[in-house]
C-alpha cells in the first residue's frame, strides 16, 4: 500500500470504497479474486480496457525490413505477442522451424505458446514474471541471434539490456498501442480506478484531460504504473505488488481493511451508479 499521511479512516481516505473500475478485460471465470472482493465487502466492481491493440499490418511490417528466419531465438513477453507474430507468419506465409528457441517472459505466456506450436523443453526458456528474471536465462545464450515482436509502446528493459550486452538484437514493431474510447464514462464515477500501465494513464487524460482526482482512489501495478500515476500529478493511494500484497486485488482488500475495517463495504450503497 502506498504511504499515506492520514490515520486510517481519516481525510480522503475516510469514504469507504463501494465502487471499482478494473482497467483490463473481465475475467472469463467465476473465480476471480475481484468477485471475491465484491461478494465479502458489497463493492461495485466493473471492468473496463483503457487501452485496445491494434494489428501492424504485413504490408506495414515488411517495411521494417525484418527477415524473421534469420534469427534463431524470439523474446515473448504478453499473449498479444505471441498472437500478432503468428499472424504476421501466417500472412508471410512463415513456417517456424523445429530448432528455433524461444524465450518467455512467464509461465503464462509460455503456456499461451502451445496454441500455435508443440513445444519442447530444448527449445523453450521461461523467466519467472519479469524481464529482469529473463535476462538470466538470456545471459547462457550468448550465441543466439533474437528478435523481439512487441508493440509501439513497450518498456526499455529488454532493448537496453540487449545492447548493454552486445547481444544480436531485432526489435520489431508489430501490434500498436492506442486509448480506447471511455466517452460512455463520462459521467460516471467511482470510489477507485486500477491502473496496470503507463498507457492506462494516458487513455485516462487522453479521453477526459480535465480529469480531478478529488476522493477517487487510485491503484497502480508495478513501478512504472507508479510512476506515471505521480508524473500525472495524481495521489497514488494503492500500490502493487507489495511483500505482503503481491497482487492487486490484495493490495485493494489490504486498503480496505486498513482504511475501515475488516467489514468495510459491505453496506451496499442504493444510489446506483457510484460518484467518487
Amino acid at each position: 500500500m502506498a504511504e499515506s499521511n492520514d490515520k486510517p479512516g481519516t481525510g480522503r481516505h475516510a469514504k469507504r470504497i463501494s465502487s471499482i473500475l478494473v482497467t483490463q478485460p473481465k475475467p472469463t471465470n467465476d473465480v476471480s479474486p475481484y468477485f471475491s472482493i465484491a461478494e465479502k465487502y458489497g463493492i461495485k466492481v466493473d471492468f473496463r480496457e483503457f487501452i485496445e491493440v491494434q494489428p501492424v499490418s504485413y504490408k506495414d511490417f515488411r517495411k521494417e525490413k525484418v527477415n524473421i528466419l534469420e534469427h534463431t531465438a524470439i523474446i515473448f513477453t504478453s499473449r498479444n505477442a505471441v498472437d500478432h507474430f503468428f499472424r504476421i507468419c501466417q500472412e508471410a506465409k512463415i513456417e517456424m522451424p523445429a530448432e528455433m528457441k524461444y524465450f518467455c517472459i512467464s509461465e503464462q505466456t509460455a503456456n499461451y505458446l502451445q496454441k500455435y506450436i508443440v513445444l519442447r523443453k530444448r527449445k523453450l526458456f521461461v523467466g519467472q514474471r519479469t524481464a529482469a528474471d529473463l535476462f538470466d536465462v538470456i545471459k547462457k545464450h550468448k550465441s543466439e541471434k533474437f528478435l523481439y515482436p512487441c508493440s509501439d509502446i513497450r518498456k526499455d528493459d529488454i532493448p537496453e539490456f540487449m545492447r548493454a550486452n552486445n547481444f544480436k538484437f531485432t526489435e520489431a514493431v508489430i501490434y500498436r498501442t492506442v486509448a480506447s474510447d471511455l466517452s460512455d464514462l463520462s459521467d460516471v464515477k467511482y470510489d477507485c480506478i486500477a491502473f496496470f500501465s503507463p498507457s492506462g494513464i494516458s487513455s485516462l487524460f487522453i479521453n477526459f484531460p480535465d480529469f480531478e482526482q478529488n476522493g477517487t482512489r487510485i491503484a497502480a501495478f508495478g513501478p512504472t504504473t507508479a510512476k506515471a500515476v505521480l508524473e500525472a500529478g495524481l495521489e497514488l493511494d494503492i500500490e502493487a505488488p507489495q511483500p505482503n500484497a503481491p497482487s492487486m486485488t490484495g493490495a485493494i482488500e489490504a486498503y480496505i481493511r486498513y482504511h475501515h475495517g475488516a467489514d468495510a463495504g459491505k453496506e451496499k450503497s442504493k444510489t446506483g451508479k457510484q460518484n467518487a
